[in-house]
């Protein structure tokens, strides 16, 4: 889940800053603007063929199936305007049980294939992960990751319900506050969406975006809550699976509670390995000589900044939970944050410096590079995580729960243990304990899990492709540090790559080596 106050996302975070977004949109400029004129040197004049679906979602009005067409035009934000992104908007119903009724617009962008017409396979939609984050803001901030697809798919995002520009949900001291001020704000002014915005509500906007964008079957990239959302349409639509690909996976077989504790299992074993490796690799370690030295140092530099935070800038402080959630970000890049990650400590444990730290941990992770301002995401990720949830624990419970999470890590646990009662006072039921994901019939789906994922531990990814069903999950391993391991891993961007064009999974149990092996 995401915000260490209380809970962390499964996938790209919510604090990114503007300078990161800057530096991702010039980069990802230039790299379009290649991909561009290639394919005006390729292309010549050869028109683009449209492609048409014949197999609309049954139960749905003509009005939204064959009678709607997405009119897309370049989108009007920039930079995205000067990129050549466009924009559309789909009407779906707010409610598929009354599907004439209400009717809500989704917000898509799309960047369209570079190449020939006779190589195109149709549209590859992306969900950058959250719940909460904003596909068209994500799509120009990691084009670089999945640019190089774009020779034979369009590439496609969008706003999940409750997101950006699609019924954000509003949970404020007024209407227009983008803040979260808990379950009461969220029902007085979201109230009449609010039990609509569940993953299992996306995933069939999914099968009429599928079947407007003219694809037979859907092809899709979910990353780290992105995999919860693609394996909920498998499940719902086996037929209409296509090439998914199901990156840094959840597990579909826990529920919230148990996810807080693996979760910060995993982020206190990510932080582990790196002690061992800063004992023994970096001069002067500021987290001492191994992994309970290291607790050790924390908890003092924890409990320092719990009784006087550290300026970190900008007129930012940074207290206890935002020294967790900060190391969190870093661990989530990877080996690479782990250079910085001692610095940054080294600065705040002698120089009381918090600036380092908070400026490298803008949730910049492998997994974790989509542009979502600081604006409804916080209130996104609580409605859709408790839309889904039905778990509502009484406050005896709710405080064995806080305990047990909070004993699973010295270092994160206190941080991470606030998470159970994110749904104690939500104003409505949720939908199921766990999601179902089995999709008997579907084509083979791949599952990409890495072993030293902090966020969505690995044993998530091996359930999940059980879960999905035999001959249905495919279970590709990355012995890789960090959330998320496309395409940083070459054997991993290859797999996935050749199972995108081709179709061909790679054999199920295939082990890419990386920097854990």
């Amino acid at each position: 889940m995401s915000d260490a106050h209380p809970i962390r996302s499964r996938g790209p975070g919510f604090s990114i800053g503007a300078r990161i977004i800057a530096v991702l949109v010039l980069t990802a400029i230039g790299a379009v603007g290649a991909w561009i004129q290639r394919d005006a040197q390729h292309r010549h004049a050869e028109p683009r063929t449209e492609f048409t679906a014949t197999n609309p979602p049954t139960g749905l009005p003509a009005a939204l199936t064959t009678g709607q067409h997405l009119r897309w035009s370049r989108c009007t934000s920039t930079p995205t305007a000067r990129e050549g992104y466009d924009c559309a908007v789909m009407r779906a119903p707010l409610d598929y049980r009354k599907p004439d009724g209400r009717t809500i617009d989704v917000a898509l962008i799309r960047l369209k294939a570079t190449g020939p017409n006779s190589r195109r396979i149709g549209s590859l939609v992306l969900n950058f992960g959250g719940p909460g984050v904003s596909g068209v803001n994500g799509l120009p901030a990691r084009i670089r990751q999945y640019g190089p697809l774009l020779d034979r798919y369009d590439l496609v995002s969008f706003d999940p319900r409750g997101v950006g520009a699609t019924i954000p949900v509003r949970c404020g001291k007024t209407a227009d506050d983008t803040g979260f001020e808990g379950g009461d704000a969220c029902a007085k002014h979201s109230g009449a969406i609010l039990p609509y915005i569940g993953t299992s509500h996306t995933a069939r906007d999914l099968d009429l975006m599928r079947y407007l964008l003219g694809d037979k079957r859907l092809h899709y990239f979910g990353v780290s809550y992105g995999t919860a959302l693609g394996a909920v349409y498998a499940h719902l639509y086996p037929s209409h699976v296509g090439r998914l690909v199901l990156e840094a996976s959840v597990d579909p077989t826990v529920d919230l509670d148990e996810e807080q504790v693996a979760q910060v299992e995993a982020v206190q074993a990510a932080f582990d390995r790196f002690a061992v490796h800063c004992a023994a690799h970096i001069r002067d370690c500021p987290t001492g000589d191994g992994p309970e030295e290291a607790a050790r140092r924390m908890a003092r530099l924890a409990d320092r900044l719990e009784k006087k935070p550290a300026p970190a800038g900008g007129g930012r402080t940074l207290d206890a939970n935002g020294l967790a959630s900060d190391v969190d970000d870093h661990l989530a890049r990877g080996t690479d944050g782990w250079p910085p990650l001692a610095k940054a400590l080294t600065a705040l444990i002698d120089h009381n410096d918090g600036r380092p730290l908070d400026k490298g941990s803008e949730h910049t992770g492998t997994a974790d590079q989509a542009a979502e301002p600081q604006d409804t995401s916080r209130a996104a990720l609580v409605a859709i995580t408790c839309a889904d949830s039905s778990l509502r624990p009484d406050f005896g419970r709710l405080d064995r729960d806080s305990k047990r999470v909070e004993a699973a890590s010295p270092v994160f646990g206190a941080a991470w243990s606030a998470g159970v009662y994110v749904c104690y006072d939500w104003p409505f039921d949720g939908e199921r304990v766990t999601p179902r994901v089995n999709a008997e019939g579907a084509d083979p789906i791949l599952v990409v899990g890495g072993t030293g994922d902090p966020r969505t531990p690995y044993a998530g990814a091996q359930h999940m492709a059980r879960a999905l069903g035999d001959g249905v999950g495919v279970l590709l391993t990355a012995e890789e540090e960090g959330h998320g391991t496309y395409p940083q891993n070459r054997c991993v961007l290859e797999a996935v790559d050749r199972y995108l064009r081709t179709g061909r999974a790679p054999a199920s149990g295939t082990v890419c080596r990386g920097d854990m092996s």
